[in-house]
């Protein structure tokens, strides 16, 4: 089969999404290629508009995950197949159009991911001190665009959410600075702004019950390893009544989240029992409290600046249905960070559901619709996957059911359509290459993206460590280029 009859595919987005989709749709070709007249041959270019690939596993994951690293180097496996082209530095809908990548490949997936908090709702949300998480993960995370120094003066901080990633931001700012740089590929920048953080007390507020929380047994852990930081919990919230342990012990994972969560119960016993010292028994010179049933209401103010949070307590039925109570706390803090979901970024071209913060398609099967309302029109070879198709809910694992479903998908309509599914007009393999040429577009390639991570091993290594990472774009271009 001659280059220009392979069947050519453009993902938006070389995240977990967009990597994981990419190789199982070649596995399923490969599979049912034959029986479904399609073949086996495909070319899969993958478009991402950071320079260097792996989306969320590198920019929106705490740095201190372990299994980051194991997820990163799958990754990079699946990049190194001579049927996936990588193209870095490549923005969609700036540097190359949809009719133009239409007019190249024979389907189109949108594999992007998140990159907005969704607004904090509460009086006093614009005050000088209060954070969305995304805008902190990547200053901590080394975003290409993102902030390179962060304001770590607050004594006593709060977060407000119930997921992964508030307990990440929480973490991190109760982090040692030394212990962080030596298990990660923290930046300089960040181990210095981390090393100058005066935060002493966290309050970790949880709007719904001890069974409702979101949190990952993982994440418990990290928690609970935590050098020089005593954690600190009340007593009341995990008085839990018989039927709401019967429904959390029904769903396995949340079971042994609410188990983790009771382990920590009397880990806390312990650490305020032995003089208020950290899971090592060292005294502890930071206070991490764990707030479940408290939904803040407001922040308060003070000459613009955060002065402190009010706090509603809450109860929380079996089923998950949290009613008010009318008792108010104020705490005194001065800085907010808000960690209670990411808005999945729109794509020019596309509609977009507001309500489900994902791509529009509506039938819920990633195939792309016209509007975001059940029953619309379905738009021929347009696809999404991810947080594109589901909006920001899910691990990184779920991506790769996600992906399977969508790919059958698109093996089905590509096995309906025209010409064995070869419905693309131009079908020179270098015609996009020479499209970026001309606007002068220089791609990054997994060549390049290999000489990125070597330059970030070999300066890791001059300190001990196994990565430092580079953070400036322009920085990665040369490396990249070179």
């Amino acid at each position: 089969m001659t280059e220009s009859q392979e069947l050519r595919i453009a993902v938006i987005g070389a995240g977990p999404a967009g990597v994981y989709s990419s190789d199982i749709f070649l596995r399923q070709l490969k599979k049912l290629g034959e029986e479904l007249g399609l073949g086996t041959k495909a070319r899969i270019d993958l478009f991402e508009k950071l320079p260097v690939p792996f989306g969320l596993v590198r920019y929106g994951v705490a740095p201190d995950h372990p299994s980051i690293k194991f997820i990163a180097d799958a990754l990079e496996k699946t990049l190194d197949n001579p049927d996936i082209h990588l193209y870095c530095d490549v923005e969609f809908g700036k540097d190359v159009t949809l009719d133009e990548l239409l007019a190249r490949y024979d389907a189109v997936l949108f594999a992007t991911g998140a990159v907005k908090d969704k607004p904090l709702n509460l009086p006093g949300a614009d005050l000088d001190g209060v954070y969305g998480a995304a805008k902190f993960v990547e200053w901590y995370d080394g975003y290409p665009t993102g902030a390179r120094e962060w304001p770590l003066t607050a004594e006593n901080v709060a977060v407000i959410g119930g997921g992964n990633v508030a307990m990440d931001v929480a973490r991190e700012l109760m982090r040692n600075a030394d212990d962080l740089k030596a298990k990660t590929d923290i930046p300089d920048n960040v181990y210095e702004g981390i090393g100058a953080n005066k935060a002493r007390v966290l309050h970790l507020f949880i709007r719904r019950g001890v069974a409702q929380a979101k949190f990952s047994v993982q994440e418990l852990r990290e928690m609970e390893k935590l050098p020089g930081v005593q954690l600190i919990i009340n007593e009341d919230d995990f008085d839990l009544d018989e039927e709401t342990i019967e429904v959390a012990g029904q769903d396995k994972l949340t079971r042994q989240m609410v188990e983790e969560l009771f382990t920590i119960r009397e880990m806390a016993e312990d650490m305020e029992d032995d003089g208020d010292v950290d899971f090592e028994g060292n005294p502890a010179d930071r206070k991490y409290y764990v707030h479940f049933n408290s939904a803040p209401t407001e922040i308060l103010g003070e000459d613009g600046k955060v002065k402190a949070i009010r706090v509603e307590r809450t109860e929380t039925s079996a089923d998950g249905k949290m009613s008010r109570t009318g008792e108010f706390t104020d705490y005194p803090v001065e800085a907010v960070y808000h960690a209670i979901g990411y808005q999945p970024a729109e794509a020019p071209g596309i509609a977009y559901d507001t309500k489900g913060a994902h791509l529009a398609n509506a039938n819920g099967d990633g195939r792309i619709t016209v509007e975001a309302e059940a029953g619309s029109e379905v738009r021929e070879r347009l696809y999404a996957t991810g947080w594109a198709k589901r909006g920001p809910v899910g691990l990184i694992g779920s991506t790769k059911s996600d992906a399977l479903a969508i790919v059958t998908n698109m093996l089905e309509d590509l096995a309906k359509a025209a010409e064995g599914g070869r419905v693309a007009a131009d079908r020179d393999p270098e015609s996009i290459d020479r499209l970026l040429a001309e606007r002068g577009i220089k791609p990054i390639d997994f060549a390049g993206w290999k000489k990125v991570d070597a330059y970030e091993r070999a300066e890791g290594a001059k300190e001990g460590r196994e990565h430092k990472k580079v953070i400036e774009p322009e920085q990665m271009r040369e490396l990249a280029h070179a």
